[in-house]
Formats: structure tokens, C-alpha cells, sequence
């Protein structure tokens, strides 16, 4: 079964506690929302099944649909329904970033930079500093314990949420975890400036961590997001597709129903046969793609016709095979999709 209480806090930082690297290690933060309330994030930096390392990415200038829908939640814990179409983090349907520039770092080492633990630290120490930042932790909830103080902070009563990393494609006794729609993540949103010392006159801007474990895999069932039959779980699924997603045309000119089009590229050397593939939308609608050869150094122009739809608000765009692996995904913001008429390109 799922996550049972899956969910967004939504927070400050007020302190951070490294643990070592005995045992399931987790880099502990201390957080208060805007009522007073207070709340712990356990954050897995080493995997109870080997390989113990974890897969991470980190996008310093995280740009999604995502973070306008979450607009309007509240501070604190914010449960979320399950399914497509709210502000729910799924690293394989959601194409929140290339699983593919994932990369191993182990949990903790003796020296500056070279760590986990580290990494965390360069980005949350920044919100620590700055109590106008904001943290956005995806996972379960647990607590409150009544009566029982937090065993790393020791406020009471005990309080707070885990599961802060991939959720699905589990092996062993983890695969009851499973779910889509439900993954955990860390996003970072900072008022203004520079995250590494700017004046704070800048831009908002968003950090998003993203952390995986390297025995989970990455096609997984739409429905229970256990792993697929007969897939390699050994790397991130698509980097270095052949086929991908290049451009589409999201905000066409006139009234609607306009002709939306998202556009493919075959990067190889050799024809794909693209019979029985589809373009699936944010909610899981799809449209097919004209079967038959893309020769190589091709381009696609795709209609959209019987299903897949592209909001003019942000979205996101998937590429499936005939077997229904997702072969590339993208998004795009509001910003990209406002000028009416022209492509846009990824």
C-alpha cells in the first residue's frame, strides 16, 4: 500500500543536526511553521539495501509548474490527495528533472564538500540564516506524539515527516511503500538574491533536492508504482533516449480548441519506429503518435488529437513507447507558455 500520510510541510528552518554514518544515518532538520508549531524532517542519507549510497540531484534554479500550484497551502503540514494535477511530487510521471544527471554521493566523509550531509548543509544552513526563506519537505507525516518530546530537538510533543525521497520502484520489504504520485523531495524557496550571499534585491528563486535510492527502479506500474517486470533498475531511465521532446507549440493562435503540437527529435544514428508510442498530458490523457520510421537526424511534427491536452498555466509532457515505458518528459511554466503563437523549446 501507499504512503498513509503523504503530504507538504511547509516551513522554516530554525536548526540542523548531521548524524554520523552508523547504522541509517539521516541529516535531521529542526522547523516551526508560521503558528509556533514545531516539526522534524528526517532526511535518509544512506540506504538500509546496497548499494547504500544515494542518487541525488540538486537544481539550483528550479523552475516548475509545480511551484505555482502550491500556492495558497498553508504553513505547516498540508496533506495532499492522491493522484495527478495538485502539487504531488512523482519523479516518473511528474518530468520535475532528467533522472539520468542523478549522481551517487556517499552520506558522510571526513572534509569540506564531499558528502551528503554537506550538500544539505550548503542549502539549508542558507535558510537556517534567513528566516524569510522557506522549506517545502514532501513525505509522510508522523506525530503528533502526545506527550513524548522529540528525540533529536526535544520539543514536545514530537512531530514531523520522513520518507523526504523516491517512494516507488521499491525491491524487498520496502515495495509496501509503493505508490505514485507520492514521492518525497525538498524545495528551498528563497525571497531574493543570490543563495550563495546575494543583496536580496533579486528574483525569487526555488532550489529543488531530489534523492533516490540506487536499487529503486525507474519504470514502474501507473497504477501501484511497483517496479515493472523485466526492467533494469541499475540506472535512471532517460538519459540518452534516442527519441526525445524538443519543442511544442502549447499556446497556438486563435479561440480554442486551438492545434496544440509538441515536436520530437531522433538524435541517433538509426530509424526509430515509433508505432504504438503516445504523448501523455499532466492528468494522464494521451494522444498517439503517427506510427511508423523517424529516420534518423528527424524531426516530428505531433498534433494533438483524441486525448492530450496543453494548459496554458504550466504542464508537463510525456513520451511513451509501445509498451508504455516513458521514453522523455518535460515541462514548462505559465511564463513559457504566454506569448501566444511561438514553440516552446526545451
Amino acid at each position: 500500500m501507499p504512503l498513509k500520510t503523504y503530504g507538504v510541510l511547509i516551513t522554516r528552518a530554525v536548526d540542523i543536526r548531521r548524524e554520523g554514518a552508523a547504522e541509517t544515518p539521516h541529516y535531521q532538520i529542526h522547523l516551526a511553521d508560521d503558528s509556533g508549531t514545531h516539526y522534524r524532517a528526517a532526511v535518509n542519507v544512506l540506504s538500509q539495501q546496497k548499494p547504500a549510497d544515494l542518487l541525488y540531484l540538486v537544481d539550483d534554479d528550479f523552475r516548475h509548474p509545480l511551484t505555482a500550484r502550491l500556492e495558497g497551502l498553508t504553513s505547516g503540514w498540508n496533506t495532499l490527495p492522491p493522484g495527478p494535477g495538485g502539487p504531488n511530487l512523482d519523479f516518473v510521471r511528474g518530468n520535475l528533472f532528467d533522472p539520468a544527471k542523478m549522481r551517487v554521493l556517499p552520506a558522510d566523509r571526513p572534509g569540506p564538500d564531499n558528502d551528503l550531509a554537506d550538500l544539505l548543509d550548503h542549502y539549508v544552513r542558507r535558510a537556517v540564516e534567513d528566516p524569510r526563506a522557506r522549506l517545502y519537505l514532501f513525505g509522510e507525516r508522523w506525530g503528533p506524539e502526545t506527550g513524548v518530546k522529540d528525540k533529536v530537538f526535544g520539543f514536545l510533543p514530537g512531530n514531523g515527516v520522513h520518507d523526504i525521497h523516491m517512494n516507488q520502484g521499491n525491491s524487498g520489504r520496502f515495495a509496501g511503500d509503493d505508490g505514485v504520485w507520492q514521492d518525497g523531495g525538498l524545495l528551498v524557496r528563497l525571497p531574493g538574491g543570490d543563495i550563495d550571499g546575494g543583496d536580496g534585491q533579486g528574483q525569487e528563486r526555488w532550489v529543488g533536492v531530489f534523492l533516490a535510492f540506487q536499487s529503486q527502479a525507474w519504470h514502474t506500474d501507473d497504477a501501484t508504482g511497483h517496479t515493472l517486470p523485466d526492467v533494469d533498475v541499475s540506472r535512471p531511465a532517460t538519459g540518452g533516449q534516442p527519441v526525445r521532446i524538443v519543442a511544442a507549440l502549447v499556446n497556438p493562435p486563435g479561440p480554442a480548441p486551438e492545434a496544440e503540437a509538441v515536436t520530437l527529435l531522433n538524435a541517433s544514428p538509426a530509424p526509430a519506429d515509433l508505432t504504438g508510442w503516445r504523448l501523455v498530458d499532466r492528468i494522464g490523457q494521451s494522444s498517439p503518435v503517427p506510427a511508423g520510421p523517424l529516420a534518423a537526424g528527424a524531426t516530428l511534427a505531433v498534433p494533438l488529437s483524441g486525448g492530450a491536452r496543453l494548459g496554458n498555466h504550466g504542464g508537463e509532457i510525456t513520451l511513451l513507447d509501445a509498451a508504455g515505458l516513458k521514453v522523455h518528459g518535460v515541462s514548462y511554466t505559465a511564463e513559457q507558455a504566454a506569448r501566444e503563437g511561438w514553440w516552446v523549446v526545451f
